[in-house]
């Protein structure tokens, strides 16, 4: 059971490890019907990824409890003949094909889009890769935090001593390997469409490093035209805006933080207003002359003074009182108790046997009328039988022919 039902009726077959399996993953949450291919001994590296592990050693990484929930599993070996045959047939009777891996793995096993469209002229395939299909880095195998390193999207530091917090070369998460699912769906759903008004379909392909490039407009489409472009004259010349103050951050009473964001006006006049300092009115916070900075600075300090003297949740309270724009800095931990998340219909609930209740959050996307819901993920090749005797017409002994042996053996196991 997938979460939403805007995708029913949609198919689609993946082949994907590790984070491109997000792509399947949010239109499973959608609705698709996503049958994941895998093969053995463990089938998607990110069912054991995580530094925890649910339930016991062995366990599930919560990356694979939220990418491959809702989806089927099929254990195929997709180098052998019979594997290969396997995956055309279901192919055959899918809306789309998802392409997870190094960019031309299918084409590698004579199962790229030639051969899709021969079985089913419709076929979307949608490539995502680190690196992309052309190109020197090819083939280069890659991860997360080179992806952001590679289109220098965050700062990478080379300590001289071990770093502490076990994230390669920075402090920050990587923000284009969470991102690829989302645009590589954004891309499979608008070539699906074409599809079905034209009745041809096509290829996508969506990279790490290249969302990574495309992410902050304000960084490389303005270096590609740094030549046909000036400073913008009332801005400082540290790339900050001359009322930097109005856009940041602040300790609170109770040693939590706020992130002020009225760089509006009337938000700043509602502020001054509201704590009694319309004196700071007074001070010029627009012009970019070369005392901007120590008004800013003067600014900032008043500033850091008058959120001291206050919780923040009374910063809170206030800013919803006065129409005051910002908000709560928060933990991961901090968020799940705060009020407006509570509120909100965030989170469900779902028995994983031998563990309990767990606890998920929903899909970032919402449906009026409808309540998110996925299934847990299968276990690796649960669905095999079941899903090539459905859509393949498989008889058992051609099923057990083309499993891939070490998943389908361990399924065949745990069911008897």
């Amino acid at each position: 059971m997938s979460g939403f039902s805007l995708l029913n009726g949609v198919r689609i077959l993946e082949v994907a490890q590790l984070a491109p399996a997000s792509l399947g993953g949010h239109l499973a949450d959608l609705g698709a019907e996503v049958i994941k291919v895998e093969s053995g001994p463990l089938g998607d590296p990110v069912r054991v990824g995580g530094s925890r592990a649910v339930g016991d050693p062995d366990g599930p990484a919560f990356m694979h409890l939220r990418w491959n929930r809702g989806k089927k599993s099929v254990a195929l070996d997709l180098r052998s003949a019979e594997g290969k045959q396997a995956f055309l047939d279901l192919a055959r009777s899918c809306d789309a094909v998802i392409e997870g891996m190094r960019g031309g793995y299918l084409d590698w096993l004579d199962l790229g889009f030639d051969r899709l469209r021969e079985m089913n002229p419709k076929i979307v395939l949608c490539t995502v890769s680190g690196m992309g299909t052309d190109g020197p880095y090819q083939g280069l195998g890659t991860g997360g935090p080179v992806f952001d390193a590679y289109a220098g999207l965050r700062e990478v530091t080379t300590p001289d001593e071990p770093p502490v917090d076990g994230i390669a070369g920075s402090t920050s998460p990587p923000i284009a390997m969470y991102a690829l699912g989302a645009y590589g769906a954004m891309g499979l759903l608008a070539a699906l469409h074409r599809a079905n008004v034209t009745g041809t379909g096509g290829r996508v392909e969506v990279s790490g490093i290249d969302v990574a490039a495309a992410w902050m407009p304000d960084l490389g489409d303005a270096e590609l035209n740094r030549d046909r472009s000036i400073p913008r004259p009332t801005w400082l010349p540290d790339g900050r805006l001359p009322d930097w103050p109005r856009l940041e951050a602040y300790r609170t009473e109770d040693g939590k933080a706020v992130l002020f964001g009225s760089h509006v006006e009337k938000f700043w006049c509602n502020f001054l207003v509201a704590v009694g300092r319309e004196d700071l009115a007074d001070i010029d916070l627009t012009a970019a002359d070369e005392e901007a900075p120590q008004r800013a600075e003067h600014v900032w300090r008043e500033l850091r003074q008058i959120f001291a003297q206050r919780t923040r949740q009374e910063w809170m309270d206030l800013f919803l009182a006065h129409g005051i724009a910002g908000g709560p800095v928060n933990t991961v931990a901090e968020m799940f108790d705060d009020p407006h998340f509570r509120a909100r219909d965030t989170t469900y609930r779902v028995d994983y046997p031998g563990v309990g209740e767990l606890e998920f959050l929903v899909s970032p996307v919402r449906v009026a009328g409808e309540k998110f819901a996925p299934a847990l993920p299968p276990r690796a090749g649960a669905d095999t039988a079941r899903v090539l005797r459905d859509i393949a017409g498989y008889d058992d002994a051609r099923i057990a022919a083309v499993a891939d042996r070490h998943l389908y053996a361990r399924t065949v196991e745990k069911v008897e």
